[in-house]
């Protein structure tokens, strides 16, 4: 029976300082010994972990929250944003002076220059400040926007955006996914693929985005700093990152 573990990446393979703990790169390793499917899910593009790939030996992820799915280097799944929604909303945000970020599987673009909400959010990912081209969203695919704002201003773009889906993953900043878009519906897709079933399905995470993901896979794993939203969507909770909670999770559940 195949088993496949899908992995977030910060706050679950990475610490808080965007470290790897030496346990989760040993726990990965006897996984794949055990005949254990390993892939990621993130929010994040997938220009924005290749070195974590490379390090870790896996080349099938989710990214984009389940906006665009590669297995085996092989794109299996895209969902763009579209356009005019972009657009409608890039207008929307720039009257209220709240600043964007575009992201292809290339490259980010943000909308103005030197903003700190910006600087402070793409920061915290170990990031420098994005190039500037406030239109490059025109003509290409975006699979995920960012908007920087204080979470009071959620209601707002809930409200008037129906056909986009706002999730924070900052005090400044919010990812913006086509409605109905998740890391769960990547998932499925690679599911598809591989011909397994839900129940042989594991997933690893600790954020608002990884909920769905959670609660749609066989065993979801959330770890101990994930806030108590995360847990209860989750069938397992295990330590923290910074007290090997991916290991003693794999452990726990017989899989190492």
């Amino acid at each position: 029976m195949k088993k496949i573990a899908f992995f977030d990446i910060d706050g679950t393979l990475l610490d808080r300082n965007k470290r790897l703990p030496a346990s989760t790169i040993k726990a990965l390793e006897q996984l794949k010994k055990n005949n254990v499917f390993v892939a990621i899910a993130t929010g994040r593009a997938p220009f924005m972990f290749e070195t974590l790939r490379k390090e870790l030996d896996i080349d099938s992820f989710v990214s984009f929250n389940g906006q665009y799915v590669v297995f085996e280097n092989e794109v299996i799944y895209k969902n763009p944003l579209e356009t005019k929604e972009i657009d409608a909303l890039f207008h929307f945000s720039r009257e209220k002076k709240h600043p964007m970020v575009f992201l292809d599987d290339k490259v980010m673009k943000a909308s103005v220059t030197e903003h700190e909400y910006i600087d402070t959010s793409i920061s915290s990912l170990k990031f420098p400040y994005p190039d500037v081209d406030p239109e490059y969203y025109k003509g290409r695919d975006i699979y995920q926007s960012l908007i920087f704002c204080e979470e009071e201003f959620d209601e707002a773009y809930n409200m008037n955006f129906p056909n986009s889906r706002f999730i924070r993953w900052h005090r400044y900043s919010t990812d913006v996914l086509p409605a109905g878009g998740s890391k769960a519906e990547g998932i499925k897709r690679m599911i598809e693929r591989l011909g397994f079933e839900m129940s042989d399905v594991y997933a690893f995470g600790d954020g608002l985005n990884d909920i769905e993901m959670l609660q749609t896979v066989g065993t979801g794993i959330a770890m101990g700093n994930a806030s108590e939203q995360v847990k209860s969507a989750a069938d397992v909770t295990t330590t923290s990152v910074e007290e090997d909670g991916i290991w003693n999770a794999l452990k726990k559940l017989d899989l190492i």
